[in-house]
């Protein structure tokens, strides 16, 4: 993932301007323009983590195309492949890469493979209570806290924040630890990048939707939780992470995302169907291009998350057959 990460943003430092802590979107990439004879319906299965974004994608497309109607659910990026496979969905957003098979099913399906199309960049960040004091954290306590296989390589399981390195009143205090369910992608991709593929513990407080991890960590104060950066709220902190034990920790900021220093950086995904050597739908077709467009990333940096800049998204439209214009 991190090679992944780097290979596809090795200019975004560059290109993507920070303004006083402020993420600007690429001004290389195009204003979104309407074109006549656009109506129909739209339909979106996929992740949780990526519904606010599909939303604010969705009410900037009707602004401009009134006849034109968006249908999205979110209960999972698990949902989304088997909506793709059996063609009841135009767009299957997800906060992970699909799996193996999940990309057989679907070639099996169609005689050709389903298109990728990386959209945002999320920190998936490890939340505490705000009051809760603790800098950091590596990937290998991180997962001697969440996990019951303990591939990072420590010994003893992390149950009292005094065995996180804490000290005074808060080295006797429990630990209370809050995830997602197995449908999310959020929950595929920090098992396999914070528990290097190992089991979650049983204390583990699954729940059903990335904002409801970020107010169960909220309202408890020893609690800790992993949700994407979007769902951060004034009510917990995004602690810094070091890849490994020993290492400094990095703090959840966009400059360390697009380095590939921060460790649980990662793509936000929409999957499309669309074969080979073929042109698109007109309906399909403009939203992908209103995605990718300034106005389209800006409604990503206005859910929280970080942009692409305009080589990912040149690449991502040309993908789908559309020539960018930019």
């Amino acid at each position: 993932m991190k090679t992944k990460l780097i290979a596809l943003l090795a200019t975004s430092l560059t290109t993507m301007s920070m303004v006083n802590a402020q993420i600007q979107v690429d001004e290389n990439l195009p204003e979104y323009k309407p074109v006549p004879g656009i109506s129909g319906n739209l339909n979106s299965v996929g992740s949780d983590s990526m519904n606010n974004m599909m939303t604010l994608w969705a009410e900037g497309f009707l602004r401009m195309y009134p006849n034109v109607q968006v249908e999205i659910e979110g209960k999972g990026s698990g949902t989304a492949p088997p909506a793709m496979i059996a063609g009841t969905a135009a767009f299957g957003p997800m906060s992970r890469e699909m799996r193996g098979r999940e990309l057989d099913a679907f070639e099996n399906a169609n005689g050709y493979p389903i298109t990728e199309l990386p959209t945002s960049i999320d920190m998936l960040a490890v939340y505490v209570n705000k009051d809760n004091p603790i800098e950091g954290l590596s990937l290998p306590q991180v997962d001697a806290i969440f996990s019951s296989t303990r591939r990072g390589g420590l010994d003893d399981a992390i149950n009292r924040w005094g065995e996180a390195g804490m000290t005074g009143a808060w080295a006797n205090r429990s630990i209370s630890i809050y995830g997602r369910n197995s449908a999310s992608g959020t929950y595929g991709f920090f098992k396999e990048n914070a528990l290097f593929g190992g089991d979650f513990r049983d204390e583990v407080k699954e729940q059903p939707g990335s904002s409801s991890v970020v107010q169960g960590v909220a309202s408890e104060i020893n609690g800790i939780g992993y949700s994407g950066i979007g769902y951060r709220t004034p009510d917990v902190r995004a602690i810094a992470l070091a890849r490994e034990h020993g290492d400094d920790p990095v703090p959840a900021e966009a400059e360390f995302a697009y380095s590939g220093e921060y460790p649980l950086a990662r793509f936000l995904y929409v999957y499309v169907n669309h074969r080979p050597g073929t042109e698109l739908d007109p309906l399909r077709r403009e939203f992908i291009k209103y995605m990718f467009s300034k106005q389209g990333q800006m409604d990503v940096v206005r859910d929280g998350y970080l942009p692409v800049d305009a080589n990912v998204a040149r690449r991502a439209l040309q993908s789908v057959g559309i020539e960018p214009g930019f």
